[in-house]
């Protein structure tokens, strides 16, 4: 069954990772797909790739500077003009930082603030209107457990985190009346590059504190993803879906 039949969606930071999980999901649920990523050749390189293992799905790629509202918006136009509606946004796209406070640039604290939630706001002050139009829509946010426990350093990124939640909850409870729904996915600790880069002595370490004993794979947060965007969760809004293994370090 093809949860997301003919739905198109948005997802950004989408060319890798989870995102890129999130958009290969969507595609094999029958959604169409616009990536947005962070330069041209990542995402040719993430079309050529989607491409390659199906080369029916419909799926184009941009890179707006997603700190930028005018090109935001502009990509936004231009997705509604290609697909005829938008249904779905995902803002995936997000930086991290583990400085310690004492060493802490405020320029980077700026910068990730920028990207994780201006961005955030930008993708989504731009698609509502269209979604209203039509007649509904589902945005949803990639948060992540830090918001929820903290970390020992890096405090930029569980503070970006952090808004995202306020920023879901609360547009959950402003956009419910036109019938678009806002969700957050929280991941814990996940298969990406950067922890598959990650002595595995490393990985072990992190996966004991896990009730379920391993890190999470990209394609289980995406799953995620998928059943939020669906008629599934039709009734769900202003929620924040934990998919840590019960992660709470």
């Amino acid at each position: 069954m093809e949860l997301l039949k003919n739905k198109v969606a948005i997802v950004t930071g989408g060319t890798r990772g989870i995102g890129y999980a999130i958009v290969k999901m969507y595609l094999e649920n029958g959604a169409k797909v616009a990536v947005w990523g962070s330069r041209q050749q990542t995402v040719d390189t993430a079309l050529e790739k989607l491409h390659a293992e199906n080369a029916d799905w419909d799926v184009i790629g941009m890179c707006p500077s997603l700190t930028n509202y005018e090109e935001v918006a502009a990509a936004v136009a231009q997705v509604n003009q290609h697909f005829g509606r938008v249904d779905i946004l995902v803002n995936n796209a997000g930086i991290s930082a583990r400085d310690p406070l004492y060493q802490y640039d405020p320029a980077s604290f700026d910068n990730i603030m920028s990207l994780n939630v201006n961005a955030a706001f930008y993708a989504t002050r731009a698609v509502a209107p269209l979604m209203k139009q039509q007649g509904g829509g589902v945005i949803l946010n990639t948060s992540s457990m830090v918001s929820l426990y903290g970390q020992p350093a890096g405090v930029g990124y569980p503070t970006s985190k952090f808004a995202i939640n306020g920023m879901t909850k609360s547009l959950a409870r402003e956009l419910g009346r036109d019938n678009i729904r806002v969700n957050a996915v929280a991941p814990g600790v996940t298969r990406t590059d950067m922890v598959a880069a990650l002595p595995e002595e490393m990985v072990k370490r992190v996966s004991a504190t896990i009730p379920l004993g391993r890190v999470g794979e990209p394609e289980e947060v995406a799953s995620a993803f998928v059943f939020l965007a669906s008629d599934m969760a039709s009734y769900i809004t202003g929620t924040v879906l934990n998919v840590d293994g019960a992660n709470m370090t």
